[in-house]
Formats: C-alpha cells, sequence, structure tokens
C-alpha cells in the first residue's frame, strides 16, 4: 500500500513513518514545511495515487488555543477536513487522530469512555479537535478515526521527558493526583495504526490508549524511577493548584470494546508499555 503521512515530523509522525518504512510500505512523509494542510489547493495536489491518508498534524498547544482558537481550528478541523476530502477523491482511506479532549471530562457512571460517547468539549482544544472528527465523518465515508490521550514518545517534548529532568534537579515534585487517564506511547499508537488497516478495520471511530488507568501522580512515580531516583521525590497535590487556562479533564479514560469487537487487540497496560519504552524515551540507550 501507498500511504501519505502528514505532520510526519512529529512524535507520534515520526514514530508511524519509522514503523512503516520498516514494514515495507511506501511511505510519503509530508512535514509542515512539505505540506500546508489548511491550503485546500496544496492537499488536493498532495494525495493523490495513494491508498491511505494519515494526519498526525495537530494544534496541540492546549492552553494558547484558548487565546487564538482560530488558529486551532484551521490546523485541528479545516486541515483535517481538506485531506478527508482529497482521500475520498483518490479512493483512499483516511485515518485522523484526534483526542479524549473531545468527551465529557468526568467518570462515566460505569467503565471508560466508550467510544460512542457523546462529544462534550470543554476547551477550546476540545472544540477544534472534535470539529475535526465531525468533518472526517463527513467528508470521508472509509475513514478511521483513532482517539489518543497523555501521548510520549522519543521524539519532541513529552511530560516524562520533563519530570525525569525535574527529578534530577529538585528535591521534590509535586504531581496532580485528580486527574486519570491512560499513558500512551506513540510506538504503539503506531503500531495499532498498521493493525487496524492490515485488519480491514470498519470505518468507525477506535481508542488507542493503553489499557488500564493512571493518575498523571501515579505516572510521574514510574518515571522517576525509571530515571534512577526514589519515587517518594513525587508528592500528590491536586488540580487547584495548577490551574491553567484550558480545564483539564479530570477522567479521561477510554474504552477499548470497539477494538475487541472486531478483533484486534488492544494496546497493553500502560505500566508494562512504560517499562518498554522508558530507555528510548529518556534516552538511557
Amino acid at each position: 500500500m501507498r500511504w501519505i503521512v502528514t505532520g510526519a515530523n512529529g512524535m507520534l509522525g515520526q514514530d508511524l513513518v519509522r514503523l512503516l518504512e520498516g514494514e515495507g510500505e511506501s511511505v510519503v512523509a509530508l512535514g509542515r514545511p512539505d505540506l500546508d494542510i489548511t491550503s485546500p489547493e496544496a492537499v488536493a495536489t498532495a494525495v493523490q495515487d495513494v491508498d491511505i491518508v494519515v494526519n498526525c498534524a495537530a494544534h496541540t498547544a492546549v492552553d494558547l488555543a484558548e487565546t487564538d482558537e482560530p488558529a486551532a481550528f484551521s490546523i485541528n478541523a479545516a486541515g483535517p477536513s481538506y485531506l478527508a476530502a482529497a482521500a475520498r477523491r483518490a479512493g483512499a482511506r483516511m485515518i485522523q487522530f484526534s483526542t479524549d479532549y473531545v468527551l465529557a471530562g468526568m467518570r462515566p457512571v460505569s467503565g471508560a469512555h466508550p467510544e460512542d460517547a457523546p462529544l462534550a468539549p470543554a476547551s477550546a482544544y476540545g472544540r477544534t479537535k472534535a470539529a475535526g472528527e465531525w468533518a472526517v465523518r463527513a467528508e470521508a465515508p472509509d475513514h478511521l478515526i483513532i482517539r489518543v490521550a497523555w501521548l510520549y514518545g522519543e521524539h519532541g517534548g513529552c511530560f516524562p521527558k520533563t519530570i525525569a529532568r525535574a527529578a534530577g534537579l529538585r528535591e521534590t515534585l509535586d504531581v496532580v493526583e485528580d486527574q486519570i487517564g491512560q499513558p500512551t506511547w506513540t510506538v504503539d499508537v503506531a503500531d495499532l495504526t498498521l493493525r487496524l488497516v492490515r485488519a480491514q478495520a470498519p470505518t468507525g471511530t477506535y481508542h488507542g490508549t493503553s489499557s488500564g488507568e493512571a493518575s498523571w501522580y501515579e505516572f510521574a512515580r514510574e518515571i522517576v524511577e525509571s530515571a534512577g531516583f526514589s519515587a517518594d521525590k513525587v508528592l500528590p497535590t491536586t488540580s487547584e493548584a495548577f490551574v491553567r487556562p484550558a480545564p483539564r479533564p479530570s477522567y479521561s479514560a477510554l474504552s477499548h470494546q470497539r477494538l475487541i469487537d472486531v478483533g484486534v487487540h488492544p494496546i497493553g497496560p500502560w505500566r508494562e508499555r512504560w517499562a518498554a519504552a522508558a530507555p528510548a524515551v529518556l534516552d538511557q540507550g
């Protein structure tokens, strides 16, 4: 198959391109200098003679989106719309990555958030990503929307790198324990994406996060230990101590039932996956 990957220079994009090339797939990797996804003309020119269009490009500056929502909308909603329309014209499958921020940030009555939960974004970032989901569904009948959350990886900045660096400089670290989610390695998201395509998964929305759930505090303790420090450096605190412009979901664990239903194994438990990822993410060789 011939793939086009936009946002190919980002944390997820780099891991996806590396995996696809290693698996012998034909890949055109397009970073921001190569393709402006907010230009319908540029997208129409780029997306031709292709089987799979994967959009890894996104405006992920959650707090900045609160003060410049149009900029976030341009990248998170308009861009995916143009890509999805071009994919449809090319007869290609469209893959769009979305986020836990499109859902209500509170714990459901039972279990994790299902794939068909109503969209209820509470932030500008969430609204623009929800609009991107809508656009892809509207423009590309053959699509996969993969929601991800709490991403970390080898390429670029991420929570584990920040925490490990701070642990080397400070005696203690205050980390919130009242936000629950699923730490997820970009390598695993890339692998799941390829497995969904090869399984010819039905059109629809899937959750591409690690299994289980954790607070940022729990995750930080694992990171600090992986970096060679005592987990006791990490102290619990609440979201009230770290007020930010954009509200953070208090509970964003996502269900993987649809993956199970179509015979695709979800990503493994977050602790196991972090143990596998830590050497590369923390550059421990």
